[in-house]
């Protein structure tokens, strides 16, 4: 199974999400736009793993303390572009707890380091058009409370990756 742990987000944040899409659609740009049900917020990728149990048991290990997170920025790395994510000292003790948890079970993760961002579209093209400096102003104000943190599920679709969450801490 290919397995990620992450932040499933508020249909009020997928709406402003969606809105930088459409935003980046009417400006011209082209490519493989996240579907809003795959929209979401990785905090650990652990890829092929097959013991979603034991993945699942590191994932409730971790107590998480409400807090909010807002989108802040856009950016891309190459032709992926993406929404970042207000820093936060929660969400960074967050990450650092929750890889420190999968570390101490021996499940394997990307140890990249944590990079707060939601991805928007990846093969972008016609990038030159947009100015995503005034989309933000769209969104400015949105805001969600986490208060939990999902194990997820990547499978391969007809139309892309389709995330299905396993489990999530109590």
């Amino acid at each position: 199974m290919r397995l990620f742990i992450a932040i499933n987000l508020s249909d009020e944040m997928k709406d402003a999400l969606e809105d930088i899409q459409d935003e980046m659609w009417d400006r011209g740009m082209d490519g493989r736009f996240t579907s809003r049900e795959n929209l979401h917020l990785t905090l650990a990728f652990i890829g092929e793993y097959g013991d979603a149990d034991r993945a699942l048991d590191a994932v409730r290990s971790v107590k998480v303390r409400p807090f909010t997170i807002s989108p802040e920025g856009i950016g891309a790395f190459g032709d992926l572009w993406w929404a970042g994510i207000s820093a936060s000292a929660e969400l960074a003790g967050l990450a650092k707890r929750l890889r420190r948890a999968l570390s101490d079970a021996g499940i394997p993760f990307d140890r990249k380091r944590f990079s707060p961002h939601i991805t928007l579209i990846r093969r972008a093209q016609g990038a030159e058009k947009f100015e995503p400096a005034g989309v933000m102003e769209r969104v400015r104000g949105t805001k969600m409370t986490v208060d939990h943190i999902s194990l997820m599920r990547s499978d391969r679709g007809r139309n892309g990756m389709i995330s299905t969450e396993i489990g999530r801490s109590e």
